[in-house]
């Protein structure tokens, strides 16, 4: 958990963070996480993350940081992760006494006291059944943004609701994992923002609405149990009246919906219409601002952010860094510098050979192994020269992005053409 504060402009203040391994040791967590015995249920425990705010806000205060002069706050939380609050949670959360930290106020509070995350893949039934129910994989993406995908939120729901009827009953609101750290400030259910909702196999993206079949295949009373969306940058109200008597935060003090990881990070590089920002980490992530979308099969179509009107496409790698990393050790003896020379020496275009390299099983597209081929388009079974493996390498892998990029509806203009 990380905490920031800038000032009018927009100069950093103060920064700090959780560990939730290290700082949180009573939760056992690896990574923040549990893995379940069947390497496919993945989850994090709610009080975790509420005792990491307690903490952040208590370390905020020792360290003599001014709370009275905080006029807004928002937040990011990690997309797919959702939150379960028993019945009468809400009059807890709205009378929370400022003489206990908040965790102990909220402990029984939960329904699902370990969240599900965006690793967890254990329901592969619930998305055939969802993109079944709704007339097939390509209907669902245009409707909501996505295929059905196990780590979305509405699987993740359908199958708490197959699994434990009488645990979804008691449930009287769902949050996503931002939704829910906004509810914590605001003292009341915070809505969803488009944004965030988008990733859920759920909102119909184009309305902003939630759409009622894909409801109705996930859970009954679902729409009661999500409330009504909103823009991702609603000001949602006033903070409550806790953190007032706590820690000295202004009543006026301000809370915006909170959104996603992924859009907060298209919000936070000011990308504009026609930008495309690549993070490449473990998993390579694309994203861009777009006008007119056309959902696919691969990747994902959410809402904007910054403006409704529009949308941000979402691409996933998983060979990113890890395969980058392997063809240096392989070719390059392990050096970053090497690799970079070897690349310079060779021309773009690589003389027409090309390659696309998969260790493990690629999402966009879902692919495996390693394919060679030569100027005369033939497939070439042994390896390239190095310092044309190299190149194979990084053209491929970003030949690969533009491509998919441009299935959603990203358009090359000629200026970068000529570029």
């Amino acid at each position: 958990l990380k905490v920031i504060a800038i000032d009018e402009h927009l100069r950093v203040i103060y920064e700090d963070n959780v560990h939730f391994d290290e700082d949180l040791p009573e939760f056992k967590t690896q990574g923040g996480v549990y893995i379940h015995s069947d390497r496919l249920t993945v989850t994090s425990p709610v009080l975790m993350w509420v005792k990491a705010l307690d903490m952040i806000l208590e370390k905020m205060k020792s360290s003599g940081f001014n709370f009275s002069q905080v006029r807004a706050l928002s937040g990011a939380g990690q997309q797919h992760g959702s939150v379960y609050w028993k019945k009468g949670s809400i009059q807890i959360l709205k009378n929370a006494s400022s003489e206990l930290p908040l965790h102990q106020s909220l402990k029984a509070c939960f329904s699902v006291s370990n969240s599900p995350i965006w690793m967890d893949s254990s329901t592969a039934s619930q998305c055939s059944a969802l993109e079944k129910a709704v007339g097939g994989a390509q209907h669902l993406a245009s409707v909501t943004g996505s295929r059905a995908y196990e780590r979305f939120t509405g699987n993740q729901i359908a199958k708490i609701y197959s699994q434990n009827p009488e645990v979804y009953l008691q449930t009287e609101r769902i949050s996503l994992v931002s939704s829910f750290a906004a509810s914590l400030f605001l003292g009341a259910y915070a809505p969803i923002d488009y944004s965030d909702g988008s990733g859920m196999n759920l909102l119909q993206i184009w309305e902003k609405v939630w759409s009622v079949s894909c409801l109705d295949a996930c859970a009954p009373g679902l729409e009661e149990k999500l409330g009504c969306p909103v823009p991702s940058h609603s000001v949602l109200g006033p903070i409550s009246p806790y953190y007032s008597q706590r820690y000295g935060f202004s009543p006026d003090c301000k809370i915006v919906a909170f959104t996603g990881d992924n859009p907060a990070s298209l919000a936070g590089m000011s990308l504009q219409e026609g930008d495309i920002a690549i993070s490449l980490g473990t998993s390579d992530t694309l994203f861009l601002w777009i006008q007119e979308p056309t959902p696919a099969l691969e990747g994902h179509i959410l809402c904007n952010p910054v403006d409704s009107q529009t949308y941000m496409a979402l691409l996933c790698f998983k060979n990113g860094s890890l395969m980058r990393e392997r063809i240096r050790d392989d070719c390059a003896s392990g050096s970053w510098d090497e690799f970079s020379k070897a690349l310079s020496s060779t021309v773009a275009g690589n003389n027409g050979n090309l390659g696309f390299y998969f260790d493990v099983m690629e999402i966009t597209p879902e692919a495996v192994g390693i394919h060679r081929f030569n100027r005369d388009n033939q497939k070439v079974v042994s390896d390239f020269p190095k310092e044309v493996e190299i190149r194979a390498l990084i053209e491929g892998q970003f030949m690969a992005k533009r491509i998919h990029a441009e299935k959603l509806g990203y358009k090359v203009s000629k200026y970068d053409e000529k570029a």
